[in-house]
């Protein structure tokens, strides 16, 4: 009998009650009351909720920005237009070539400058396609090939914070190069005007890219995000070697 009511006593133990088995009946057996002791945990460390399914916020130092965005709370005071966001592809740096080009030339390999343009316009080149990996022969007469694409778009910017922005702001952000990517036509399309919990690339690589770039200018340029957002870029960079 002593050795039975051991046995129960080990497998209540091994599965981590804390605290006091009452005495009663099993089967008609008399069970003794048997104090099990309680277990200490280090200093600072608490057992998650069973009950918590949370995402586990991402490490590395993009997941410790994301973290450190605000939530979007307040509604933009209007709708969103385009047309608030400035000049489409103004030459912001004044480098003399319009942002789309001063893109095209960065993003793309092979690049062919029509003559006569300070160097600036992109007659034809070669696109690694950031989001898929394949590569899209870019060419100035299939504009619709290769897109620029505003990662974090105008208008969730917008919604997350540049509607309380004067125009000369939402300009700069239209055509800040770290928001920019020379992407695959139809996948910029497709995205549209997404956020990371909506639409993201096919390829592990390619939603890396995305969100890395979105958390990194939303931090930059104090927008916000949505929990659900923040969800989705979670698991996105749980899964990044940057992290």
């Amino acid at each position: 009998m002593r050795r039975w009511v051991s046995s129960v006593v080990a497998v209540v133990a091994a599965l981590g009650v804390v605290g006091a088995v009452g005495g009663g009946h099993v089967q008609g057996v008399q069970v003794p009351e048997v104090k099990l002791p309680k277990v200490a945990l280090p200093s600072g460390v608490e057992l998650p909720s069973l009950g918590d399914t949370s995402p586990t916020p991402a490490a590395g130092p993009v997941g410790g920005q994301l973290e450190q965005l605000a939530l979007t709370s307040a509604a933009p005071a209007s709708a969103y237009t385009r047309d608030a966001f400035g000049q489409r592809w103004a030459d912001v740096d004044r480098n003399g070539c319009d942002t789309r080009n001063d893109v095209l030339r960065r993003d793309l390999t092979q690049v062919q400058i029509k003559p006569g343009t300070q160097g600036c316009k992109v007659l034809s080149g070669q696109l690694v396609d950031p989001y898929s990996g394949a590569t899209i022969p870019f060419s100035s007469q299939d504009s619709q090939a290769v897109h620029i694409d505003h990662t974090v778009s105008l208008a969730d910017a917008w919604a997350s914070g540049a509607w309380a922005w004067d125009e000369s702001q939402r300009t700069a952000f239209a055509n800040d190069p770290a928001n920019l990517l020379a992407v695959d036509g139809p996948a910029n399309t497709s995205k549209s005007d997404a956020t990371a919990a909506d639409w993201l690339p096919d390829t592990v690589a390619g939603r890396c890219e995305l969100v890395e770039h979105q958390v990194v200018v939303k931090a930059k340029w104090g927008l916000s995000v949505t929990e659900r957002e923040r969800a989705a870029m979670r698991r996105v960079l749980a899964s990044c070697p940057s992290g």
